[in-house]
């Protein structure tokens, strides 16, 4: 959508304050932020809503616009409910660097401008993507109906007489030919999604042989049609999200011609993938802006609208704002060379399928963002009873593991690790923050557990873990810092290690000789930074209530 448009919304409340001719800049997103510098959160393209809490003088205004031009957003809407009219050192700034600006009426809610903004972004982008479906289907379909890889795989086995499929990378199938009648058992497809996986990580050119009981399949890689061959990136990056071709029968003895026969099968099917990533930019962005609304602690009603409006586009038809869960999982890989937010963004996109579903459709319901190493999936649960907590019907983590241990162990091989963690269901927008940190506590819980896949759910919690997400962010800092600043300021100016050696202190559950033994101190100068650490805190460390407040004050800091 066009700036002009949102100009001619007079239900948004937006006055124009510079940048006429800028207006036919096109939207593609919407962000809330009073952050001195967003610039880590923006690509590009969006409507900036501020109101105005970043500034704190005139001189504050140059460096934020210039952040905001340099990330190419399309304008800047400044709220007057804080301050009345917009500052004019803000619309010079803008001004010089040719940013349209908005004033916001104080009456208008940013919630409301952000609703209609992704409704009418969303909208344009489906359209956009239903001209992009058709037309990669017309490339893949020897007929006028479309069909997808269905189609390629169809025409192997009437022309070549080879019972095909392709799987995911932990061997759910997407698709099949009508030869080759019944999906893969189980079992099978789990094993040729593991050995693709290991070969891959070898560096070996497919196809890869496998040999299953008795039969000999060989498993053809499909990378995304976009990526050049010639482009060098390391295997990682990729290896847990390619889908793969495999072929009941025993490429080793083909000759040329079917080989590369093969390969182009793999490039129209990678077509469909690249449909299919296509379809999923939408579903990203709307939980790439839930995610930073609740890290940046954004009001309960602004995020309510952007879930609202992530309902329908996830689960078309629900007809009622559904419950909610987060994943988070983190992909590492020994040497920390290789980012592991992508790829664990595609895993999770196909990992939280249904395990009884096929095809690539059923990914549609899953919003996955991923920030910094760390993947975040927003996944949507129709509306249940309320004698249900939601959690049953949900995504269980024993499930997820069970899935997806077998086949990425061998694609992460002896220098990666996955870990999962799953959150209770919540109901409201209020409750999603406590979400969020509930699935990393968990994620953290399977961190700390041997193996290459791990995953735990929010029921392996201890009772303070499960509590601490849901304490007010002003609660906790008014908590910690009553406890903890003293002993902090201390500490630097004297160098001290009181914070240290309290945490040592509880970690070893008040035993003296043990902490001492821990830190390399005699015991009278452990009893001597304990004594100092009462007497700043006015705390007792020989009292359960006061360490299990230090405990929790660590905890939340």
């Amino acid at each position: 959508m066009r700036l002009r448009a949102l100009l001619d919304t007079d239900a948004l409340g937006l006055r124009l304050l510079g940048g006429e001719d800028e207006l036919d800049r096109t939207v593609r997103g919407v962000m809330t932020t009073d952050l001195k510098d967003p610039s880590r959160y923006l690509s590009g393209g969006e409507l900036v809503l501020t109101g105005l809490a970043w500034r704190h003088g005139a001189a504050d205004s140059e460096p934020f616009v210039r952040i905001l031009a340099a990330a190419g957003v399309a304008a800047l809407a400044a709220g007057e409910a804080e301050l009345g009219d917009v500052p004019e050192d803000l619309v010079l700034a803008c001004v010089r660097h040719r940013l349209p600006l908005f004033a916001v009426h104080e009456s208008v809610a940013f919630a409301t401008i952000t609703e209609h903004v992704v409704r009418q972004v969303s909208g344009e982008r489906a359209g956009d993507l239903a001209a992009v479906v058709d037309r990669h289907r017309r490339m893949m379909t020897s007929g006028p109906a479309g069909g997808g890889p269905d189609v390629v795989l169809d025409l192997l086995g009437t022309d070549l007489d080879l019972r095909a499929w392709v799987l995911s990378p932990t061997g759910r199938p997407i698709a099949g030919s009508k030869l080759a009648g019944a999906a893969l058992p189980a079992d099978v497809s789990v094993k040729l999604a593991a050995e693709h996986l290991a070969a891959a990580r070898t560096g070996r050119r497919g196809p890869h042989r496998v040999l299953v009981g008795t039969t000999t399949y060989s498993l053809f890689p499909i990378r995304s049609s976009g990526r050049s061959a010639a482009a060098s990136r390391d295997v990682r990056e990729t290896v847990l999200s390619d889908w793969l071709l495999a072929v009941e029968a025993d490429a080793g003895d083909w000759p040329a011609e079917r080989l590369d026969l093969l390969q182009g099968v793999t490039q129209l099917i990678a077509v469909e993938r690249d449909r299919r990533d296509a379809a999923r930019t939408v579903r990203r962005r709307l939980a790439q802006e839930v995610l930073e609304l609740v890290q940046t602690g954004a009001a309960p009603a602004e995020i309510a609208a952007r879930l609202r409006v992530a309902a329908p586009v996830l689960l078309p038809g629900l007809g009622a704002a559904p419950h909610w869960q987060v994943v988070v999982a983190r992909v590492e890989w020994d040497g920390g060379e290789i980012e592991g937010g992508p790829v664990a963004q595609s895993l999770l996109e196909e990992i939280l399928v249904d395990p009884l579903t096929s095809g690539p459709e059923h990914s549609d319901r899953i919003a996955v963002a991923h920030t910094g190493e760390e993947a975040i999936a927003l996944v949507p649960l129709p509306a249940v009873s309320s004698e249900h907590d939601g959690s049953e019907s949900g995504v269980l983590a024993d499930t997820l593991l069970e899935a997806v241990r077998d086949p990425l162990s061998a694609g992460l091989n002896d220098d990666g690790r996955l870990t999962l963690g799953v959150s209770a269901a919540v109901h409201s927008a209020e409750g999603l923050r406590g979400a969020l940190e509930e699935a990393r506590h968990a994620r953290r819980v399977a961190a700390a557990r041997p193996g290459r896949v791990c995953a735990a759910g929010h029921q392996e919690l201890a009772s303070h873990v499960l509590l601490l997400p849901f304490v007010p962010d002003d609660v906790r800092r008014a908590f910690t810092a009553r406890l903890l600043d003293p002993l902090r300021d201390y500490d630097r100016r004297h160098r001290a290690e009181l914070i240290p050696t309290l945490e040592a202190f509880l970690d070893c559950d008040g035993s003296w000789t043990r902490c001492a033994t821990r830190l390399h101190l005699h015991v009278n100068t452990l009893r001597y930074r304990v004594g100092r650490i009462e007497q700043l805190t006015g705390r007792d460390l020989s009292r359960l209530e006061d360490k299990l407040d230090f405990f929790l004050a660590l905890r939340m800091s």
